[in-house]
């Protein structure tokens, strides 16, 4: 541990110009869709094809993770996508390419995410001390905010510059860039029993059953399941969202990129300063609860008021952090080291599907009933959802001696539940001052 922080500027490094480069490609990619068709139901598509790989895959991925070496697991992974992106170049250069080459190559980009991404998030705890958890995830978002402001406007300018092939040959680059990086970094692996004599199917099992014993997590990890399920087709229809509602060009579609990722990175920023000591479910459900409001207002705004589109998009940004960081080291911490590749990688499974299924149907109901009316059907949704997390009875968390975390399940008001949440440190006082068992 005496050295993590330069570890993970050595990581941080390489990611930087990997997130960057794919930050530029997709942004390309859905300019370049949304320009070509103008179908909100053919941009849902693409962003299905980006996703669904990644969503059957996760559970079977995160039990390799566990098992294999998790830096050469990321090596691995980041490569194959760099593979499909020089196929994507490629098509592209030869003046072949067709819609269903990009779903294709998509999906297959999805495969390296399936396994990359768990493998990043459950090496963390083994690099850094547990307090330093929600830091370093406020970096790691900070990271990507500045990835997000630069691959939008980047990914405008050079997609009219030069050719698409040209830009996809930019995530090649950076994908060698990140690997060389981890090459000089020591990642230990958690100690585990030999599964040689495990098949896939009851290490998968063994994962499941270790998240479900955490009951208070798991009612955690349902609410940030409707959330992202309501999120994602906001994401996804963003861009038409600029060009329908707003009549956008495509400088304002990178610029509203580029103030969700200012939005981010200020937010990530102060996460990183700030390591606030609140509850994590307060914070979590807070922001919720106002990236709810942010959606919803944007569904009502005007055609001319695109000026509040884009504070409200920065907005949304700012807030972002706040429940991704504090969701990402809560996992961290509940649960061991050795179950937390198929903790992520189930997680990530259980929120895309539903993901996936909304996308479906947002690519239809936004063609035919108007974008804005699904901005403000999902703003509320994620409100009514925040606030049903604040009522979730089993979210009374504290730290035993032992340093892990266990959660009881309390049977308390509503009050009672956001006092408690709003501590830092749950402690046997708590219990005994209002009678609690």
């Amino acid at each position: 541990m005496n050295n993590w922080k330069k570890k993970f500027i050595i990581i941080w490094t390489g990611q930087l110009f990997s997130i960057l480069s794919s930050s530029i490609a997709q942004f390309s990619i859905v300019l370049w869709i949304s320009l070509k068709t103008g179908s909100a139901e053919v941009l849902s598509f693409a962003t299905i094809a980006a996703l669904l790989p990644q969503a059957v895959l996760g559970p079977f991925a995160g039990v390799f993770v566990d098992r294999w070496n998790r830096k050469w697991t990321m090596i691995g992974a980041d490569s194959f996508v760099a593979l499909c992106s020089g196929i994507i170049a490629l098509l592209f250069y030869l003046d072949t390419v067709e819609l269903w080459h990009i779903y294709f190559l998509l999906m297959l980009r999805s495969v390296g995410g399936a396994f990359h991404t768990p493998a990043m998030k459950s090496s963390v705890p083994l690099l850094a001390p547990e307090k330093e958890l929600m830091r370093i995830a406020g970096i790691n978002q900070a990271i990507q905010s500045v990835c997000n402001i630069g691959g939008p406007a980047l990914g405008a300018i050079l997609l009219l510059a030069f050719d698409m092939s040209l830009v996809m040959l930019l995530d090649v680059f950076g994908a060698i860039i990140a690997c060389t990086a981890l090459l000089f970094v020591y990642i230990p692996n958690p100690k585990k029993e030999n599964a040689s004599a495990k098949n896939v199917l009851y290490d998968m099992r063994d994962g499941f059953n270790v998240i479900m014993r955490n009951k208070g997590v798991s009612w955690v990890m349902v609410t940030e399941v409707l959330v992202t399920f309501f999120v994602m087709p906001m994401v996804a229809l963003m861009p038409l969202m600029t060009l329908k509602n707003f009549s956008g060009t495509a400088y304002q579609v990178s610029l509203i990129e580029a103030l969700f990722g200012a939005g981010m990175l200020a937010g990530g920023a102060l996460l990183g300063v700030w390591n606030p000591k609140i509850r994590k479910i307060l914070l979590i459900a807070t922001s919720y609860f106002l990236l709810g409001l942010a959606l919803a207002f944007c569904g009502v705004l005007p055609a001319e008021g695109f000026i509040y589109f884009a504070i409200l998009t920065v907005a949304q940004g700012i807030v972002v952090p706040f429940f991704s960081g504090p969701f990402t080291s809560l996992l961290q911490t509940q649960f061991e080291p050795a179950y937390l590749g198929r903790v992520f990688s189930l997680f990530d499974s259980v929120s895309l599907l539903p993901s996936i299924i909304g996308l479906f149907i947002t690519g239809f109901v936004a063609d035919n009933l108007g974008i804005a009316n699904i901005f403000i059907y999902c703003g509320i949704a994620i409100v009514l959802t925040a606030v049903l997390m604040m009522c979730i009875p089993p979210l009374g968390i504290w730290k035993e001696k032992a340093g892990r975390t266990n959660l009881f399940i309390i049977n308390h008001p509503f009050m009672l539940t956001v006092y408690l949440l709003g501590c830092e440190e749950i402690n046997s006082e708590h219990f005994m001052k209002y009678n609690i068992t």
